[in-house]
């Protein structure tokens, strides 16, 4: 029965993440729409990721001993009022809204990643983080292309439309299916904020910056490197992008059992050596497309495999605290991704390609495995855990 709400949470899960990814996929139609430039339209994109990272741990941190169920229903009533004022036709509104939707989905995530902890057996925290995991990569292999093909059949506002009414309906299937969850453990907030300054915690959250950041250095590019030196046409690049979507998918199937089964550590160890290793040989092999396209397709499994087993290792080193872990790590998340972008366009300009962006965030990857094995290392004076 449990697995039935964790298929509900990943629903919610999908919704939210929709909100985030369809606007970089219709900023020319509501730049036009709104009469606005593109780069103003932009800022919808910074005003999410800016709520999403400084304001998800905040709130998160305030609602952190209530009931799961109601965090997750105050979430879907920030994301609520954020689609509603999403439908009015000034920029400041909808900018404001961009914030409210931030909050929502940010809240969102971690209370789902929490209560999906909390609804699992020890021995399967990882394969229902990993489901979880799987609502976000499915709102890049289905709700964006959704959103785009709602936008020309309709407009731009119909889509929100569409998710505020489908989040009030999974508000009304959480309030009445989904279970008694309580929130974490009675402790102080100084006991909670003391978990900050463990070297493990601190270490596991540059692990997410740089891998983030990684991710972000190619894959904010990866259309222009496919288009300008493997020569794919645009057709070519939706298929494959597609195609690397449900890669994706499997991967975060896969890792989140995997995590089960043969622990978080060695999933970790694994994808990021596999992931650092891809991005390196790859602007190697440029004149060799059924190369490039394994490794590319490497790089995006791995990814996706890695993300719940580093979901899972948080909870499992901060389990009193682990809505608030879990929230700053959303926020290091958001903060690589946007590190990676600003350092990848930088390269590009001084070198006037994109050749070399895997190269510069194969160093970022490994990095961030560099930080894991030492995270691990902290991990063995402190007393014998369940990886």
């Amino acid at each position: 029965m449990n697995r039935l709400f964790i298929y509900i949470l990943t629903l919610g899960v999908f919704l939210t993440a929709t909100s985030e990814l369809v606007v970089s996929g219709i900023l020319y139609v509501i730049a036009s729409d709104l009469r606005i430039s593109v780069a103003l339209a932009g800022q919808l994109v910074t005003a999410y990721s800016l709520a999403f990272a400084a304001l998800t741990p905040v709130v998160v941190f305030f609602t952190s001993r209530w009931e799961r169920k109601n965090v997750l229903l105050f979430s879907l009533a920030l994301f609520l009022l954020g689609s509603a004022a999403s439908l009015v036709p000034h920029f400041g509104v909808v900018l404001a809204s961009r914030v409210l939707l931030g909050i929502g989905s940010g809240v969102y995530l971690v209370t789902a990643f929490a209560a999906a902890a909390k609804l699992s057996p020890p021995d399967k925290v990882g394969a229902s983080i990993g489901t979880i995991v799987l609502g976000f990569s499915s709102a890049m292999i289905l709700g964006v292309p959704i959103g785009i093909v709602i936008t020309k059949w309709l407009n731009w506002q119909s889509i929100f439309a569409i998710l505020g009414v489908l989040s009030l309906l999974m508000g009304l299937i959480i309030l009445r299916s989904l279970p008694r969850i309580p929130g974490d453990e009675p402790a102080s907030f100084g006991r909670q904020f003391k978990v900050l300054g463990s070297g493990i915690i601190a270490s596991l959250l540059m692990l997410s910056f740089f891998r983030e950041s990684g991710n972000s250095v190619l894959l904010t590019y990866l259309t222009t490197f496919m288009n300008d030196l493997l020569h794919f046409d645009a057709n070519t690049i939706s298929l494959l992008m597609l195609g690397l979507g449900l890669v994706g998918a499997v991967g975060a199937r896969l890792g989140g059992s995997g995590a089960d089964r043969f622990g978080t550590k060695r999933i970790l160890i694994a994808t990021l050596t596999v992931h650092a290793a891809a991005l390196i040989l790859l602007p190697l092999f440029t004149g060799t497309l059924a190369v490039e396209v394994v490794l590319i397709g490497l790089i995006m499994f791995s990814m996706f495999m890695g993300g719940p087993a580093l979901q899972t290792h948080f909870i499992k080193q901060a389990p009193e605290s682990s809505s608030l872990v879990l929230s700053l790590n959303t926020s290091m998340i958001h903060l690589g991704l946007a590190a990676g972008a600003g350092s990848g366009g930088m390269l590009i300009e001084r070198t006037s390609t994109v050749l070399y962006n895997p190269w510069l965030a194969g160093i970022v990857v490994a990095l961030g495995l560099g930080t894991a094995i030492f995270s691990f290392a902290l991990g063995k004076r402190r007393a014998p855990q369940t990886a």
